[in-house]
């Protein structure tokens, strides 16, 4: 795909109405204890949830850091539907079971595919007749503004065309959305990726992992790290796990990257050490050199 295709599909995705085969890993859970189980396991209030609504949440270690960042919907007054980027479906569950004892709760992991659907543009998709075929799920954060289709066999909605993976990753990127595997794994502290204001309750009950997040929330959110986005002058994208240096001193690391973003060349998400404020010149790892690039509070969209 050249460069001009890469350019008119990210413009689509934002100005139009593009469609991109996404991979996500679904969960139902059902039960006739499932809310008050899964209220005291996730960080997100789901008792306010009426049955349509989603939200984002984590289910978190006991001592705080994450297990897994998933969505969550509300299906039934008892059922609901857990998506997580693909591959973590089974931890999700491994880890709901680990607290579950003999709680009347569920799990089953679904053969199910999804489409996203994104720009200002995009037709709604209809919603199937019953849950069992598929959910429809909206989408709203800056620069990534859409629905996700979620079913045994999503089809592209009429008016949407097609882009590619690449496309929707730079779309990512700049919205600055962190991946499970990439920017969130075992050792990541919720605070650090950015995501907490839209997937933690503050005014809920208690739930596994709640200490730390509390904690940190007090003291100004301050982590060791925290998620930025890097623009990155020329063509050659950074190399993801590459260090990000300033002033000869490594201040981070390069997590997820895209060949080019909305200014033309390549960008890519970080983690970069609290001492370093943004906007900050540095330099990465390319293919062949170091190349510069700027780090920039998230979304890029908007720094």
């Amino acid at each position: 795909m050249t460069q001009l295709d890469l350019a008119g599909q990210l413009q689509l995705l934002r100005e139009g109405a593009g469609a991109v085969r996404i991979e996500r890993d679904v969960v139902r859970a059902t039960g006739d204890a499932v809310l008050e189980f899964l209220q005291g396991q996730v960080s997100q209030d789901i008792e306010s949830l009426v049955v349509g609504r989603s939200a984002w949440s984590f289910v978190l270690q006991p001592q705080g850091k994450v297990d897994v960042w998933f969505r969550i919907t509300r299906i039934a007054p008892t059922a609901f539907v857990l998506d997580t980027d693909a591959g973590w479906g089974q931890a999700l569950i491994a880890r709901l079971e680990r607290f579950r004892l003999r709680t009347p709760v569920e799990f089953e992991l679904l053969d199910w595919s999804a489409i996203a659907v994104r720009g200002v543009a995009a037709p709604a998709p209809l919603a199937p007749p019953d849950t069992d075929d598929g959910i429809v799920v909206p989408v709203e954060q800056v620069g990534w503004t859409g629905w996700d289709v979620l079913g045994p066999a999503p089809g592209i909605s009429e008016g949407a065309t097609e882009c590619s993976d690449e496309a929707l990753e730079a779309l990512r990127i700049e919205a600055g959305i962190p991946r499970m595997g990439s920017e969130i794994d075992e050792s990541t502290i919720p605070a650090e990726a950015g995501v907490v204001p839209i997937s933690v309750s503050f005014t809920k009950g208690c739930y596994t992992g709640q200490e730390l997040v509390a904690r940190i929330d007090s003291r100004g959110s301050k982590t060791p790290r925290r998620l930025v986005g890097l623009v990155v002058e020329g063509s050659e994208p950074p190399v993801p796990g590459s260090s990000i240096k300033l002033d000869g001193s490594d201040v981070g690391r390069v997590t997820s990257v895209a060949p080019m973003g909305s200014h033309g060349g390549p960008v890519a998400l970080a983690y970069l050490v609290r001492a370093v404020d943004t906007p900050a010149e540095a330099s990465v790892t390319g293919a062949t050199d170091l190349v510069r690039a700027t780090a920039l509070a998230l979304p890029i969209a908007m720094a």
